[in-house]
C-alpha cells in the first residue's frame, strides 16, 4: 500500500499547477489609451513582418501598406484569430494522449477467514487500455486539419482588417478631396450672391435672380459641412480599423497615392485563378473538409473494440497471487456504431456542399467585380472630358473677363462649375477604386500586386 501511494505521488508531482490572469477593465482602456503608431514594439513588428529594417521612424508618410502593418498589430481581430488557433493547436495535443491505466486498490476482509494468512484480500492492479485500429492516428489528423482551418482563418481576418484600413483610408481621401473642391465652390457662390444683391439694389437683377443665387450658395455650404463631417467620421473609421485612439493619427502624414490609383482590369482568367488559390476562406473549408473526412475514418475505426490488459498482485488471505491477462474487451454484440458513422458521414457530405456552395460564390463575385470594374473604368473617360471642357470653360471665361468682355458674375460662376466638375470627376474616380476594391476582395489580392504588402499577409498567415 505504501509503494502505491509513493508511485501515486510520483505522478501527480508533474502536474500543471492553475495561476489566475484576471482581466481589469481599467487596464485595457489604459493600454488602449496610450497606442501609438511611433512605438518601439511596432517598429519591431515592421521590420520582423518586412524582413528588413524600417527607417526612418516613424515614417514621414503612412502608406496603405505600412497602415495595414499597424492594423495587423493592433486590430484585436486578429488577436482572436491567433487564439483561436493557439485553440487548436492545444487539440492536437490532446488528440494525441495515450489513455492513461487505470490503478485499483481492492480491498476485502474475510469472515472466518479461510487461509492460513491474514484475514483479507487486497492488492495493486493495473486496467492498461489498448486503441486499435488507428483511431488516435485519425483524432490528430481531425485535430490537425482542424488546426490548418484556423490557421488559414488568421490570413482570412488579416485580409478583412486590411480591406477595413483600406475602404477607411478611401473614405477619408475622398472626403478630404471634396473639402478641398467645395471650399472654393462655396467661396464663388457667396461672392456671385453679393454680386447679384448688389446688382439687384440698383434695379439689374430681379428678386428671383438673388433667391436662386442665394439657394445655391445655402446648398454649397450645407455640402461643405457634409463633407466635413464624413471627413471627421472617415478618420474615426480608420483609427478603429488600425486598432488605435483617433488621436494617434492627428500628427500623422497620410500617402494617398495607392488608394487614388486605378490600375487596370485583370483578365478573367487571371483574377479567377487568383481567387482560388489566394483565398484564404477557400483553403480553410478544404482544411474543415479533410478534418470531416478524418472524423468519419475515426468512426469506421470505433467498430473495432479497444483491448484492456489486466495485470497486478494480490494477497488473498496468506495467498499471492500474480495476474496477466485481458481484464476487459467491448463485445460490438448490439451496436457497431453505426450511428455516429451515419453522423459523420452526413457532416462530410455538408461539408463537401459548403466549400463548393463558397467556390461558386466565390467565382460568381470574381466574375461580377470583373465586370463592374471594367465599367467603372469606361465611365472615366467620360468623366475626364467633362472636366477638361469645365476647364475649358473656366479658362475662356477668365480670359473674356480679363479682356471686359465678360461680366464677373459669369468669370464666378465659371469657377464655381468647374470645381462642381472637378469634384464629378472626383466621384467617378472613387466609383473606380470602389469597384476595384470589390475586387480585390473577391481575389484577396491587392490591385495592383503590392509585392510589400503580399509578403506581410503571407508572414501573417504563416506566423506561429
Amino acid at each position: 500500500m505504501r509503494d502505491a501511494l509513493l508511485i501515486v505521488f510520483i505522478f501527480l508531482s508533474g502536474c500543471a499547477t492553475y495561476r489566475a490572469q484576471p482581466i481589469a477593465p481599467a487596464q485595457l482602456a489604459q493600454r488602449f489609451e496610450t497606442r501609438s503608431l511611433a512605438s518601439g514594439e511596432l517598429h519591431e513588428w515592421f521590420a520582423r513582418e518586412l524582413g528588413h529594417g524600417v527607417g526612418p521612424w516613424p515614417p514621414a508618410r503612412w502608406s496603405r501598406q505600412s497602415l495595414t502593418l499597424a492594423a495587423w498589430y493592433y486590430n484585436p481581430a486578429l488577436d482572436v484569430a491567433r487564439a483561436q488557433w493557439g485553440t487548436a493547436r492545444a487539440g492536437i495535443e490532446v488528440a494525441d494522449a495515450i489513455p492513461n491505466p487505470v490503478l485499483q486498490l481492492p480491498f476485502e476482509y474475510t469472515i472466518p477467514n479461510p487461509g492460513p494468512g491474514a484475514p483479507f484480500t487486497t492488492g495493486p492492479s493495473l486496467d492498461i487500455p489498448i486503441e486499435t485500429a488507428g483511431k488516435r492516428g485519425y483524432r490528430v489528423d481531425q485535430a490537425s486539419h482542424q488546426s490548418e482551418s484556423a490557421r488559414l482563418n488568421i490570413a482570412n481576418e488579416a485580409w478583412k482588417v486590411s480591406a477595413q484600413v483600406r475602404d477607411a483610408m478611401l473614405a477619408l481621401y475622398a472626403a478630404r478631396e471634396r473639402v478641398s473642391w467645395l471650399s472654393p465652390k462655396m467661396d464663388a457662390m457667396q461672392q456671385i450672391v453679393a454680386m447679384v444683391r448688389k446688382r439687384r439694389a440698383v434695379g439689374e437683377n430681379a428678386g428671383p435672380d438673388v433667391d436662386a443665387a442665394l439657394a445655391a450658395a445655402t446648398q454649397a455650404q450645407a455640402d461643405l459641412a457634409s463633407a466635413r463631417i464624413a471627413q471627421q467620421e472617415a478618420q474615426a473609421q480608420l483609427a478603429t480599423a488600425i486598432g488605435v485612439p483617433e488621436a494617434a493619427l492627428d500628427d500623422i502624414a497620410i500617402d494617398f497615392d495607392a488608394v487614388a490609383t486605378v490600375p487596370p482590369a485583370p483578365p478573367d482568367a487571371d483574377a479567377r485563378r487568383n481567387a482560388m488559390f489566394d483565398r484564404a476562406d477557400l483553403r480553410a473549408s478544404l482544411a474543415d473538409y479533410a478534418a470531416a473526412e478524418s472524423a468519419l475514418q475515426l468512426e469506421v475505426a470505433k467498430q473495432y473494440p479497444d483491448i484492456h490488459l489486466g495485470s497486478g498482485y494480490t494477497y488473498d488471505t496468506g495467498t499471492n497471487r500474480i495476474a496477466f491477462g485481458l481484464a476487459g474487451i467491448t463485445l460490438p454484440v448490439f451496436d457497431r456504431n453505426h450511428g455516429g458513422i451515419a453522423q459523420a458521414a452526413a457532416k462530410r457530405k455538408e461539408a463537401a456542399a459548403r466549400t463548393a456552395a463558397l467556390q461558386d460564390a466565390i467565382l460568381g463575385d470574381v466574375d461580377r467585380g470583373v465586370a463592374r470594374y471594367r465599367s467603372s473604368l469606361d465611365a472615366l473617360p467620360i468623366a475626364e472630358a467633362n472636366l477638361a471642357a469645365a476647364r475649358r470653360q473656366r479658362d475662356s471665361e477668365a480670359a473674356g473677363f480679363a479682356a471686359g468682355d465678360v461680366d464677373r458674375v459669369t468669370c464666378t460662376q465659371a469657377k464655381a462649375d468647374y470645381a462642381s466638375s472637378e469634384i464629378g470627376h472626383l466621384d467617378a474616380v472613387i466609383a473606380a477604386r470602389q469597384a476595384a476594391d470589390a475586387l480585390e476582395d473577391a481575389m484577396q489580392r491587392p490591385l495592383p500586386e503590392d509585392d510589400a504588402l503580399n509578403t506581410a499577409r503571407s508572414a501573417q498567415e504563416w506566423r506561429k
